[in-house]
């Protein structure tokens, strides 16, 4: 039902144990704890014992226990979060420190609902006050990056949380931790995370950006490391940058721009297939050696950098209740292993890099009035340091809109991010699936890709993409990906992205009256694929696709029977697909396919078109009134009721041409 829109990229929630969220949970799962077992009530119990031992126990086996997403109702249902708070603020370091290690891993596994329950029990509040406390601690900092994911993880799930963030000055208090990275780059990488995350579409803390703030991503950015834990850093630091960019002057925005897009072209052009496999061999080498080295434990999920932790001396072991208690530095249950370490760096870095990309192609501009308003602005209106407030008023929405198209045309962005919807090398597949931990890494960058290519298939002309041999080319590739094994893709994440891309590059394809390049076989494949996929959007597009294909059919001679395939089909999902959006979108191809010509209107007579129509008439009218209230948004029912207009003026015109 229209063209498929290019809306702004939302990160995936950040997770501090090193995989995606929907990841962590998915596995979790696999194993089903019932209620019985879960162990909230005891942890919960030992979080009231006088000693101080023992409440870091329970807050350190809380910890462990809700990455299995099973048992985090357990704890909510028991306050675990009210009963954690006061451990923040808790008479022993050890255990305020593992209080937040806990509460950090239940909010990453435990999704939005835990985070409101923590920022209604105030968790904000002694949080920054711990992180104002330990900031310089250079021997804690691991207590630091558990504690800036933690406020990350909250602010990005609710935006009350956020607003405490930016009155409490703790903007400053991270970007100290970001001038770490020459010494400490995983505090370095927790706290670009977190700037990464509030400073996205959040006017109120740009007020607060000044020359300290660019100074530091500035510096990131110039940085030379060429290890995959810098690369990650660089790319966040560039899409913190791209964040703020309505708070710089317009005389720096072309610099910025420019810099940022440089910055995100140099992630992509790294090729994880190789690498990746290089990555496994080498774990496997240094394993194999370690084992050989007697007393030395072989550990495949623990493994610090000692090289990129500070160097300063130990300070002597604290006693508690007359024993010397043992330090943990050991940030094990953030870092996997150095190599899976690196790999996971490296896909991070390019996912943020293509998200960064996509957020790019979306029209942010604001509205007349608010240039308007924003070109009346005066100098009482500058922020910190000279710093505008606005965006200038020297600056149009066009100036920039052309300024990121010319920057992405002149980095190569289009094809770099074409050669990453590819599929990886069967080397890095294999490297991947070998372990159990490595095997998630590998679908993350093509269907990031694949969503960041429709997103430039949206919003830039058949110049810009290289014309029309290139989009051919493209045409072929994304082809290849769908139909090129002996079976289409089920993985619905994928297919979500590939239809997406594929919808909006023949959108374009056709535009131009070039040659299609999907037989009506494939796509039918694609159709029944589709059909079996929860996901709604993958039908629309799936159905957009029949749509474009068939109307550039119905321009062509000898493609009766052809348009018949995809009428068929068409008037298959318009009256059993489950979906109001679903049905309305099979209606509105087969108004567009069956628009005009003679090819058409043979196949039109061949597939009893109008009858068809005439009896799916009443049925669909019907099913809005009876579900559309309440299943469908405002949005879906307007362009519903113009799909059911549409059908009794479509009816009315194949009467006409019945006639003749």
């Amino acid at each position: 039902m229209g063209k498929s829109k290019t809306t702004k990229f939302k990160r995936p929630q950040f997770n501090a144990v090193g995989l995606p969220v929907s990841v962590t949970k998915d596995e979790d799962c696999e194993e089903d704890h019932g209620d019985e077992n879960c162990p909230a009530d005891e942890l919960l119990e030992k979080l009231q014992s006088p000693n101080a031992d023992m409440r870091e126990f329970a807050c350190a086996s809380i910890s462990r226990v809700v990455q299995q997403s099973q048992t985090i109702p357990g704890f909510l249902q028991r306050d675990a979060v009210r009963r954690l708070g006061p451990m923040l603020l808790d008479s022993s370091v050890a255990v305020r420190e593992t209080a937040t290690g806990a509460l950090r891993n239940l909010s990453a596994c435990g999704g939005q609902e835990v985070c409101e329950e923590m920022v209604k029990e105030d968790v904000m509040t002694p949080l920054t006050a711990l992180l104002r406390e330990v900031r310089n601690c250079t021997k804690r900092h691991h207590t630091i990056i558990i504690n800036i994911i933690l406020i990350c993880v909250i602010s990005e799930s609710n935006t009350q949380a956020l607003s405490i963030f930016n009155k409490s000055g703790l903007l400053d208090v991270v970007v100290q931790c970001l001038e770490k990275y020459p010494h400490n780059v995983e505090l370095a990488i927790s706290a670009a995370h977190c700037l990464h995350t509030v400073t996205e579409d959040n006017p109120e803390l740009l007020c607060s950006i000044n020359t300290t703030v660019l100074g530091a991503l500035e510096n990131v950015l110039l940085s030379t490391q060429d290890c995959m834990a810098y690369t990650l850093l660089r790319a966040l630091a560039a899409g913190t940058l791209w964040n703020m960019k309505s708070s710089l002057p317009a005389s720096h925005q072309a610099q910025l721009l420019n810099t940022v897009v440089a910055t995100l072209s140099k992630c992509l052009d790294i090729d994880a297939g190789t690498l990746i496999p290089k990555l496994r061999h080498a774990e496997e080498d240094r394993l194999l050696n370690t084992a050989s080295i007697p007393g030395v434990e072989n550990e495949t999920s623990r493994d610090i950098n000692v090289d990129e932790m500070e160097e300063d001396e130990e300070a002597p072991n604290p006693k508690r209740n007359g024993k010397a208690a043992k330090i943990d530095n050991d940030i094990s249950d953030l870092l996997p292993v150095k190599e899976l370490r690196e790999a996971m760096a490296l896909l991070t870095a390019q996912q943020t890099s293509l998200e960064i990309i996509v957020n790019m192609c979306c029209s942010d501009d604001p509205s007349d009035d608010e240039w308007e308003e924003s070109s009346s602005s005066d100098e009482s209106e500058l922020g910190p340091d000279g710093l505008c407030d606005g965006v200038s008023s020297l600056m149009s929405p066009l100036c920039l809109s052309a300024e990121v198209h010319g920057a992405l045309i002149s980095h190569h962005i289009p094809e770099k991010v074409l050669k990453k919807t590819e599929f990886p090398r069967p080397e890095a597949i294999d490297a991947c699936h070998q372990n159990f931990s490595w095997k998630p890494l590998i679908k993350r960058v093509q269907s990031r890709a694949l969503t960041c290519l429709h997103s430039i298939l949206s919003t830039m002309d058949v110049e810009s993409l290289g014309g029309i041999a290139a989009l051919q080319e493209a045409a072929q590739r994304l082809s290849s990906l769908v139909f090129g094994a002996p079976e289409i893709p089920k993985d619905a994440e994928f297919l979500e992205a590939v239809t997406s891309a594929l919808r909006s590059l023949l959108q374009m394809i056709a535009s131009k009256n070039i040659p299609q390049c999907i037989t009506p076989q494939q796509l039918m494949s694609l159709s029944e694929a589709a059909s079996h996929c929860d996901v709604v959007s993958v039908r629309v597009n799936a159905v957009a696709i029949l749509g474009i294909t068939g109307s550039m059919l119905a321009r062509e001679k000898g493609t009766a029977d052809s348009i018949k395939i995809v009428g068929n089909a068409l008037l298959q999902i318009a009256s059993k697909d489950g979906d109001l959006v679903v049905n309305g979108e099979a209606l509105d191809a087969l108004f567009d396919v069956f628009a005009d010509g003679n090819e058409a209107e043979m196949a039109a007579k061949n597939i009893q078109l109008l009858p068809a129509l005439k009896a799916l008439q009443p049925v669909f009218k019907a099913k809005i009134r009876k579900e559309g209230r309440g299943k469908y948004t405002p949005q879906q029912l307007c362009v519903l009721d113009n799909v059911k207009i549409n059908l009794r003026r479509f009816i009315s015109y194949l009467e006409k041409v019945v006639k003749k």
